[in-house]
């Protein structure tokens, strides 16, 4: 059946005459309430802790023997070193840089699909300085109702006050996390020092100024909208998630329907109100008050939920006050709540699919990296021929080609090589800095940790030049142990000839 011309047009005329909606909000201020228990106890050890670890990790010393840095996590960008306690990365070794962070990623994924945000919810940074930065609005302003007034009223002197208070605070937090972070590129004690007394480079205060000023905004003022827009952790979790992730939850087979009012005993009731007994949750809205993200969790898991649990400390205590059964809001995965929302058990599995394949990858990671970082070299032989002029051919008819030599001494003691050449007829060495007259072989010394340069002249007559080339090796001798390095190259020539 059609619908009549005249309803159509009107049905159309009122789709275009409505107001549209607006396709975002303005954001609600989110105003957390404090609470106590288990998750909130677990929290504090873990911010003080990270908190800890992160002001305090620089000015930790680590002995690397003379004349090298004594700071145990070092990232030395302008020497490019990065120390870490007994190990020292080269720009050379940035490939075990990324097995770390492979490994670290694999964790992570482990960790997600076994206990649900736990990264998230206790040691993200984000929620490590946000959890503080409140923990201080809290001690000025007061509680959740005490900032929600205060919000409210109009400015006063008492609210001018508070408002300079804590934003002097912040920006206090901001500005040690600011500098603690320039502290692992640069020497603590050295860096402190030149900052305070004006002499520091210009880049350590302008970093400095900008991680103040993103610590200020991200903690004090963005907050949960990091978590909800800005990091994509949350879109990835979803993907690593399944039934049998620990997760927070509401269990609500047990707490629906909620109302308030006192609940009675079914052996209390008659059989005609068994059907409408109220379920555990008295609907007093403390686990909406205690999130830090703003989120109602008995609407079910949600991609703004870290996973902190402060709502199972705030239910708990509700629970306990008015004398119902804890833990309405607790940790468990899908697959139990279903089964007992269904009058089953159901055992939570470790072991499963997705974890054996995430710990298989994580075992095969640990397992590769350690064995790169037994069997790297401690030495590194870069060798490359100029580019112009490619050859000289010299008043006796021999052909001459230069190269720069570049040895990689990664040890913690000078180190004495030799550099001689295998595979080419006639050939004959010399330094391009010295005046010597060509030999067999050349001496070069490098200092502990560090490289050493060299322009070498390559005399020789090889007997055929393949397309205008004759390959053969430099073979570098490390004087002190015997231990030879093979670096094959090319010596260059006219095309198709012979210097014979």
């Amino acid at each position: 059946m059609c619908m009549p011309l005249v309803a159509a047009n009107d049905v159309v005329s009122a789709m275009n005459t409505a107001s549209p909606q607006g396709l975002y909000a303005t954001r609600v201020k989110v105003q957390p309430m404090a609470v106590h228990g288990i998750a909130r106890r677990v929290k504090w050890l873990i911010l003080i802790a990270c908190l800890g670890i992160y002001y305090l990790l620089p000015w930790l010393r680590w002995d690397r023997g003379p004349n090298a840095p004594n700071q145990a996590v070092l990232l030395d960008i302008w020497e490019r070193r990065f120390y870490l306690f007994w190990i020292e990365l080269w720009p050379q070794d940035i490939y075990l840089l990324t097995g770390f962070l492979i490994i670290a990623a694999l964790s992570l994924f482990l960790v997600t699909a076994m206990f649900g945000r736990v990264w998230c919810g206790y040691t993200c940074p984000q929620t490590v300085w946000t959890d503080l930065f409140m923990w201080v609005e809290r001690l000025i302003e007061g509680d959740r109702n005490a900032r929600i007034r205060l919000d409210a009223a109009p400015m006063s002197a008492s609210k001018l006050a508070r408002r300079i208070a804590k934003h002097a605070v912040w920006l206090g937090i901001a500005f040690w996390t600011g500098g603690a972070w320039i502290m692992y590129y640069v020497d603590a004690p050295t860096v402190v020092g030149e900052f305070w007394t004006g002499r520091a480079d210009m880049s350590v205060y302008f970093f400095t100024g900008l991680f103040t000023a993103t610590t200020y905004l991200l903690a004090g003022w963005a907050r949960e909208q990091v978590c909800t827009y800005m990091c994509p952790w949350p879109r990835f979790q979803s993907a690593m998630f399944d039934e049998q992730t620990l997760v927070v939850t509401y269990q609500g087979w047990r707490g629906e329907p909620r109302g308030h009012g006192r609940r009675e005993p079914a052996s209390a009731l008659k059989t005609s109100d068994l059907a409408n007994k109220l379920g555990d949750c008295v609907d007093c809205s403390a686990c909406v008050q205690a999130c830090p993200t703003g989120i109602d969790i008995r609407d079910g898991i949600q991609l703004e939920c870290i996973g902190c649990g402060l709502c199972v400390d705030a239910c708990n205590h509700v629970m306990d006050k008015s004398g119902g059964t804890p833990w309405l809001i607790t940790w468990d995965t899908l697959a139990r709540q279903q089964a007992k929302a269904e009058g089953r058990s159901e055992k939570f599995r470790l072991v499963r699919p997705r974890t054996v394949l995430y710990a298989g990858l994580l075992l095969i990671g640990l397992v590769l990296l350690s064995v790169a970082m037994v069997s790297r070299s401690r030495f590194d032989v870069t060798i490359l021929h100029d580019r112009a002029p490619l050859f000289v051919r010299l008043a006796d008819g021999s052909l001459r080609n230069g190269y720069e030599v570049k040895l990689a001494n990664k040890l913690p003691e000078p180190g004495h090589f030799s550099l001689s050449v295998r595979g080419l007829a006639d050939a004959r060495l010399s330094l391009a800095e010295q005046v010597r007259p060509p030999a067999a072989s050349v001496d070069i010394d490098v200092e502990r940790d560090s490289v050493g340069d060299a322009r070498v002249l390559l005399e020789a007559r090889p007997a055929d030049l393949h397309d205008g080339a004759a390959v053969f090796d430099f073979v570098v001798t490390n004087k002190d142990t015997g231990k030879q390095t093979l670096y094959r190259s090319r010596f260059m020539g006219p095309s198709g000839g012979s210097t014979r």
